[in-house]
């Protein structure tokens, strides 16, 4: 509603199981067939048979903005029961492939996809999650405050993006001195893994969790960020991730808050170039190194580059331009 042009047409809430999330695509080819768009950006497989009745209208460019590579997420994590996992992907790898000739251009969201997703082919362009630069009033550290060292675990909260993992990790960090907080702020898709984190954390008066309902407040995120002496990326070994490079990543090297991250070359190599992370392994935590290294390491020798949406951005136009051309 701040900017003049840009017209909103929302759908209502549903369920993530619910008869009102599988009419949802056809709520939106009425939309479609109204508003008769020069360009349509498809950003979830759910709305792929739309392609072929967007079709219908001439001249209308469709971009397919791949932003998980669904058949292994769906495989390899626990988001549909796994009875019908097979099938599900299954599914949605075969709609990819009917409507793959009828995509103008793939945007992937990560660059691993080009090695992962065939029926793109060549005709793709990779747009990366990295995040927008805000720039922020400058806040105090808590540990300025209160002589604790703060982690922070941030963003999607599930088993696949290593909350359990970054739990684990300052549980054994905080064994080892006391001094030891871990802020976990975010969102969850499924009720039961906040269940889960709150029960887990019940005995842990160190670990700070601030439940939320719905997606957090990006700028909320940030000044957690601000405030933290560490952030915790700590992915486990899933295919799902494999070849993805998580947005916090960039968004803790664009603010330069050293990170605990789990030991996983790529996303190393990144950190290794502005000497950004300290490395773990979730199996043998050594809380002594980790802790020492913590308060004696020089982060950030190399202020980090590209890490940030403006270098996308200008990608993401220089496609559009072309795919209206």
């Amino acid at each position: 509603p701040d900017h003049t042009g840009i017209f909103f047409h929302p759908l209502s809430a549903y369920s993530r199981f619910s008869i009102d999330r599988i009419l949802a695509p056809f709520t939106i080819f009425f939309k479609i067939v109204n508003l008769r768009p020069e360009i349509l950006i498809i950003c979830t497989h759910e709305l792929l048979w739309m392609v072929l009745l967007a079709k219908i209208f001439p001249g209308c460019k469709v971009i397919y903005d791949v932003r998980e590579n669904y058949l292994r997420n769906i495989l390899h994590t626990k988001a549909f029961p796994r009875i019908f996992r097979a099938f599900i992907a299954g599914y949605v790898r075969l709609k990819e492939w009917i409507t793959s000739p009828l995509i103008t251009i793939f945007m992937l969201a990560e660059d691993g996809y080009a090695k992962e997703l065939k029926f793109i082919g060549k005709n793709y362009v990779t747009i990366e999650n990295k995040v927008k630069r805000v720039v922020l009033p400058a806040l105090e550290k808590w540990s300025a405050a209160d002589g604790n060292i703060h982690l922070l675990f941030s963003g999607t909260l599930s088993p696949t993006t290593g909350v359990f993992v970054a739990i684990d990790l300052a549980t054994k960090l905080h064994a080892h001195d006391a001094r030891v907080r871990l802020h976990i702020i975010g969102f969850s898709p499924m009720k039961t893994v906040q269940e889960e984190i709150i029960n887990v954390i019940l005995d842990k008066p160190y670990i700070l969790f601030e439940e939320s309902s719905e997606p957090v407040p990006h700028v909320e995120i940030l000044k957690a960020v601000q405030t933290a002496d560490a952030g915790i990326i700590a992915y486990p070994q899933n295919l799902s991730t494999a070849n993805t490079v998580p947005t916090k990543l960039y968004e803790y090297l664009g603010y330069r808050l050293p990170i605990l991250l789990i030991d996983h070359h790529p996303w190393v190599e990144i950190c290794k170039r502005y000497n950004a992370a300290i490395t773990f392994q979730p199996g043998r935590v050594e809380a002594i190194p980790i802790l020492a290294a913590l308060s004696e390491t020089a982060f950030y020798k190399t202020a980090p580059v590209n890490v940030f949406w403006e270098y996308e951005e200008e990608k993401f136009l220089h496609t559009i331009d072309a795919v209206l051309k």
